[in-house]
């Protein structure tokens, strides 16, 4: 309500308010200030007043316009004239010519038409270290063994301090070890045991870490009592920590703990509760210091410093607790705000940290007391009736023992008359027919007016509130129509009026017929592999464009990805989409959603998959045997097609994969659950899996059982492949192939080899005990070489003895040939073989039989034992050895081996080989062709020195099939190809071999004997250099 009286006034205030709104609204230039620098806390070295007694505070903050600085000391602002020690550059507070008077807390305040709004604080304190006042101390008198305190007694200071002791004289300093310890939170030394070579001054040396200052205090002797030595006794702790240690959050806490004993104590950390020290923890100076950087949460507990000699032990105990620092930013802080006249304002402010942090709010850099419109509760601020006097900058501070943080927020109050300016009616909505319509109204006004509507000239008042009108002005101003019909359709127009005067803004209401989905939801069965096409037809208001889109299980089907299994195939006015090579998971629920300007419609089809069976469940070993096994599951998932059987496979550390069983009954159908597996094999480890079928196909294995193991039986298998003989002398050897383990039936598998000579009744038997074994061997001075034996291998385990293998016959072991053979000859074939002859030993069946002869053979200038061997069987008397080296002397013996080993050697030959054949290959090779023949040319080759010389040519070639013919001369005549091509090569040869080949000619067919051709083809070795003429 606005009195007549005030009309005036608040027509004055409007015009100045409208004129300041516009100017916000036009440009956007305008900004309350915000800092971008704010002062630190200094802490200045008294001695360095008298080099440079000046300090700066940095302050800097935007805005529009350009703010202006002051700056308070302990609550009161700062007389910054010319003159005085303080003077301001831009934001920055210097202060020159420092006094004590000026140590205290500075806070920056930055104004502008907006508002002021104030730093946080920032200190000035000031770092000192005097001198020791007393000049002389007392000498320390203490027995040898004895532990003493030195004390420190630091003079007065401000700043942190560190401490050293020196020993008789500088730079001699005190050696921290386990014996000696300097506290740094006292600075007195201790001496856990004390020597003779301890006796002397100690002197305590004070540094200030800020000022960088050292002073000394008086020294203090330490003398040795004449009344005996120490005795031993148990730890003593004389440095030690707080019960309770608070740490705050990310910070360094640091622990000493020092005793004195006699032993020596030894020092040891550890937590009480267990739990083993991080790596950044560091336990240093011979354990007296532990610190633990960068605390957190996880560090707090209970510490324990345990002081140990061989006389006892003692210990203390320490609490440290986490404390999480005030953190820096706010985690719910107010923003900038406009509101209108009259309006209510809650701004909320928080911040995390512990100790729990309290609040308070200041307003134009001066603390806001509560009054019955402002009230500040668990740090919101709230207030009532706005007006004009609460613009201004405000700030939430928030703040516990380890600081403060500041967050700023600007208020603006406006009051304005109504204006569509900004939030003009939308020009044309469209909804269609049947459908609800929202036309928002949402002009700029304050204090809050009333709003009326009309279509046309027709108007529709405020009065319809009840929820079953249709056609609704809402409290927010909006016009709401329900069940829209064609003739809702014209032009609305929305009047807004305040005490400040009234405004309007029009926009027209089009109906348009409804989208419909015209296809009927349905539910659609498809078998795995098939394709289907899931249909979405509509009709709708063909001025408006469809947009079509599919859902899987309400998640959105990119077309073009999953694989390519789905793709769209409706026209314009159908979104029907194509599902290929359906698979299992592509069962669920689709949805085809279509869209317009004016509103959506969606249909939802439900698609069964029918597949092969989901693998079985909960596989169990129910009873096993030697040779069975009883098996349960349960049935997967069917894929909507029921299970008609079960297929059960099975797998053994011996098998290759997976393999099918038989089973009891031997058809599992689909309603069994159980069936036994049979023609296991004893003592073997088995898994199983089972897989379930139905009329669609099989499906994936189930996960395999657990493994078991068949029980033990006698064994039945008996070794394979019976054999033996060879050997040493009065031996007989027997061989058999292992029984494999699968077959073996139980633990403790062995053999067991029954032996008899031949035409015996009794047999001889011998117990192999290793499964693993394939060899027996008796030895026995009076078996005869070579005498036959009957043979029978058997088996046994744990469980008993099993059966023995067929009788076979072996043979002992012979003894090897007594002769050499004699007439041994050797004759050189070529540069590379030689051609050896024997005279063959008698070929009997005898005790010395002869298997074969074993040629040994080596160059003159090489020794025997590095002779190469060639073997040969049977009665042979003649040998070629191959792959000799050329024009070299070999030496060579024979003689006669078995299985016993190699008779004595004959006496060796010599022979020499051939000289190596040409290595030059034929060159300028030509042809021509003359009437139905071919004639070859080509030049003469000549060996070189160490070479046998040509005897002549082979000509190589293949037409049809390989030939290969032989001239002394350097040419050669040759049918003419007419229905192939001749591929030639041409090799000298000599004594030695024959020697290199020319390059592969190729002559084409020649098609008619009309034309003359002459080649020329020039070969060499390295390099071919082909001239064809043509004539």
């Amino acid at each position: 309500l606005i009195f007549p009286t005030t009309k005036i006034i608040w027509s004055v205030l409007i015009t100045l308010f409208l004129s300041f709104t516009l100017s916000l609204s036009v440009g956007n230039t305008l900004q309350s200030p915000v800092f971008t620098k704010q002062p630190g806390s200094i802490v200045f070295p008294v001695d360095s007043m008298e080099k440079n007694r000046e300090v700066v505070f940095s302050c800097e903050a935007q805005g529009d316009p350009p703010p202006f600085y002051r700056w308070k000391l302990n609550g009161s602002l700062l007389n910054s004239k010319p003159g005085s020690h303080h003077s301001l550059s831009g934001g920055n507070l210097r202060i020159n010519h420092l006094n004590k008077e000026d140590a205290g807390t500075y806070q920056c305040l930055a104004s502008n038409s907006f508002g002021t709004i104030v730093s946080r604080e920032a200190s000035l304190t000031f770092a000192y270290l005097e001198n020791f006042r007393s000049h002389k101390r007392s000498s320390v008198s203490v027995r040898e063994g004895q532990g003493v305190v030195l004390l420190c007694g630091p003079p007065p200071h401000s700043g942190a301090l560190t401490f050293s002791w020196i020993f008789n004289e500088y730079p001699s300093f005190v050696k921290q070890d386990s014996r000696r310890f300097v506290s740094q939170e006292t600075g007195n030394l201790y001496i856990a045991k004390v020597e003779p070579s301890d006796v002397g001054n100690y002197t305590c040396v004070v540094t200030n870490t800020v000022t960088k200052t050292r002073v000394q205090g008086p020294p203090t002797p330490l003398i040795l009592r004449n009344d005996g030595v120490m005795g031993e006794y148990e730890p003593k702790i004389e440095v030690q920590f707080p019960e309770i240690v608070q740490v705050a959050k990310g910070s360094t806490v640091r622990l000493e703990c020092f005793a004195l004993g006699n032993p020596v104590p030894s020092i040891s950390w550890h937590r009480v509760d267990g739990v083993p020290f991080a790596r950044k923890v560091d336990v240093r100076k011979t354990s007296g210091v532990m610190e633990i950087p960068y605390f957190q949460q996880e560090d707090a507990g209970t510490y324990e410093c345990v002081a140990e000699n061989s006389k006892g032990r003692n210990s203390v105990q320490g609490k440290l607790s986490f404390f999480g620092k005030l953190y820096r930013d706010l985690i719910e802080k107010p923003q900038d705000v406009q509101k209108a006249i009259d309006d209510s304002l809650v701004w909320e402010c928080k911040a995390t940290g512990k100790p729990k942090p309290s609040y308070r709010w200041m307003k134009n850099g001066e603390n806001l007391e509560p009054t019955e419109r402002v009230q500040v509760i668990n740090g919101a601020l709230s207030i009532t009736r706005l007006g004009l006097s609460d613009i201004g900058m405000y700030q939430c501070v928030a703040g516990n023992k380890y600081g403060e943080v500041y967050s700023n927020a600007e208020l603006r109050v406006i009051a304005v008359a109504p204006d569509f300016f900004q939030n003009q009616l939308k020009s044309h909505t469209l909804v269609k027919e049947g459908g609800d319509v929202l036309i928002e109204c949402k002009p700029k006004m304050s204090p809050r007016g009333t709003i009326s509507w009309r279509k046309g000239n027709d108007k529709y008042y405020h009065v319809c509130v009840c929820l079953h009108c249709r056609i609704v002005i809402l409290e927010s101003g909006s016009l709401r129509i329900s069940n829209t019909t064609k003739a809702d359709a014209g032009t609305y127009t929305c009047a807004a009026h305040n005490q400040f005067g009234e405004a309007s803004s029009s926009g027209n209401l089009i109906v348009k017929e409804p989208t419909i989905i015209t296809t009927a939801p349905n539910t659609l069965d498809v078998t795995v592999g098939e394709s289907i096409i899931l249909p979405c037809q509509v009709s709708y208001d063909p001025s408006l464009e469809l947009k079509f889109t599919w859902f899987f299980n309400e998640q959105l089907i990119h077309f073009g990805s999953h694989g390519g299994y789905f793709e769209k195939v409706g026209g314009h006015s159908a979104g029907d989409m194509m599902i290929r090579n359906i698979q299992l998971r592509h069962a669920g629920k689709y949805t085809c959603a279509v869209q317009t300007k004016v509103d959506s419609s969606s249909i939802a089809t439900d698609l069964i998959v029918r597949g092969p069976p989901g693998p079985p469940t909960s596989i169990h070993v129910e009873e096993i045997t030697d040779t069975t096994a009883t098996l349960s599951w349960r049935p997967g998932p069917d894929n909507h097609s029921p299970i008609t059987a079960y297929t059960i496979q099975a797998r053994t550390p011996f098998s290759l994969g997976w393999q099918a069983v038989s089973t009891v009954p031997k058809v599992v159908g689909g309603s069994h659950l159980t069936a036994t597996v049979i023609e296991l094999n004893p003592w073997v480890e088995y898994e199983f899996r089972v897989l379930a079928s139905n009329a669609v196909g099989t499906g994936e294995p189930s996960k395999p059982s657990k493994k078991a193991r068949t029980k033990e039986t006698v064994p039945k298998v008996t070794p394979a492949n019976v054999s033996g003989g060879g050997g040493s002398r009065s031996e007989l050897v027997i061989t058999w192939e292992p029984v494999p383990e699968e077959l073996q039936n139980a633990a403790g598998f062995g053999y067991v080899v029954a032996f008899r000579p031949f035409g015996a009744t009794g047999w001889m038997q011998a117990a192999v005990p290793s499964p693993e074994a394939s060899k027996y061997v008796f030895k026995n001075e009076t078996i005869l070489p070579f005498s036959p034996f009957q043979v029978k291998v058997g088996v046994y385990n744990n469980k008993g003895e099993g059966p023995f293998g067929p009788v076979v016959t072996i043979y002992s072991a012979e003894e090897e040939p007594g002769r050499a053979p004699s007439r041994l000859r050797a004759k050189s074939l070529s540069a590379f073989d030689v051609e050896v002859y024997w005279k063959a030993l008698p070929w009997s069946t005898s005790k010395k039989r002869v298997l074969g002869y074993e040629l040994r053979y080596w160059e003159k200038n090489e020794k025997e034992d590095k002779a190469s061997l060639l073997r040969t069987v049977g009665n042979r008397t003649m040998a070629i050895i191959q792959g000799l080296k050329g024009c070299t002397t070999y030496y060579i013996t024979v003689r006669a081996y078995n299985t016993a080993g190699t008779g004595p050697p004959s006496p060796a030959v010599n022979v020499t080989t051939k000289k190596p054949p040409p290595s030059q290959p034929p060159s300028k090779v030509m042809w021509n062709t003359s009437n139905s023949k071919i004639i070859l040319n080509w030049e003469q080759v000549k060996p070189l020195e160490n070479e046998s010389e040509v005897m002549g040519y082979k000509v190589s070639h293949i037409f049809f099939r390989p030939s290969i013919m032989e001239t002394n001369t350097t040419s050669v005549e040759l049918s003419l190809p007419t229905d192939e091509e001749y591929i030639i090569q041409i090799r000298p040869f000599g004594e030695g071999g024959e020697g290199s080949s020319s390059r592969q000619i190729t002559i084409p067919k020649i098609s008619g004997r009309s034309s003359s051709l002459c080649s020329l083809i020039h070969l060499k070795l390295k390099r071919t250099l082909f001239l064809i003429l043509f004539t």
